[in-house]
């Protein structure tokens, strides 16, 4: 099973990695956006920084928002064990080795696991129905991801025990400032290179990324 985010760490490693892999934010301080959710003082924001993460969370928001960010970042914070899964490509034999694992993690070395599913709503119901006992007994914390509703796309059981946390498209000062960090970053942007953004093309980007930071 390949780990997203092992699979991002290769992609950085490598220089013909797109510049939207390079530039994914990797702690909060470089995390643009979402000030509702993950501003100082905001509740998700406190949690990460404590590795207390509640029993379930699920990420909803358009593109390019920064729901896999912000699952990379809680990835780098927390001391628990974790486990991505691409509800597209994993089904409920993936999540099922994922779940004696993590039994076996905490059974074994007392060992906590968060387990992060990207469009969890692309499961369907006896598939997010396997979910809830291992929420409920804390097997795992569980982060899901979605693009669509989740009062509507999710279940209703997984929404009741969770913490919706709404990511909003990008306003054009937040893309703007991805946009001159890239162009500014030496380690993984365009630092090095003799690149000038005229403020036309600036403004004709911001405004064709739709609030999407990859797009941007």
């Amino acid at each position: 099973m390949t780990d997203l985010f092992d699979h991002a760490m290769q992609q950085h490693m490598n220089n013909e990695a797109p510049l939207a892999a390079r530039m994914r934010p990797r702690s909060l301080e470089e995390f643009v956006g979402q000030e509702q959710i993950v501003g100082p003082g905001k509740l998700l924001r406190r949690a990460i920084q404590a590795d207390r993460l509640f029993s379930s969370i699920i990420l909803w928001g358009p593109p390019g928002t920064g729901k896999t960010t912000l699952a990379q970042v809680i990835a780098n914070q927390t001391k628990s064990h974790f486990e991505t899964l691409s509800a597209v490509l994993a089904g409920k034999a993936e999540l099922k080795d994922c779940i004696e694992a993590a039994l076996e993690r905490r059974r074994l070395y007392q060992k906590k696991t968060t387990l992060f599913v990207d469009e969890v709503h692309r499961w369907n119901k006896a598939q997010q129905d396997a979910l809830l006992p291992h929420v409920e007994n804390g097997t795992f914390v569980f982060i899901g991801a979605t693009t669509e509703n989740p009062y509507f796309e999710v279940i209703g059981a997984l929404v009741s025990r969770s913490r919706v946390f709404q990511l909003l498209p990008l306003v054009g000062e937040q893309t703007g400032r991805i946009l001159d960090m890239a162009l500014a970053d030496k380690e993984r942007g365009y630092g090095t290179r003799p690149v000038q953004l005229e403020a036309e093309a600036r403004a004709h980007l911001i405004d064709v990324a739709g609030g999407d930071a990859r797009n941007a």
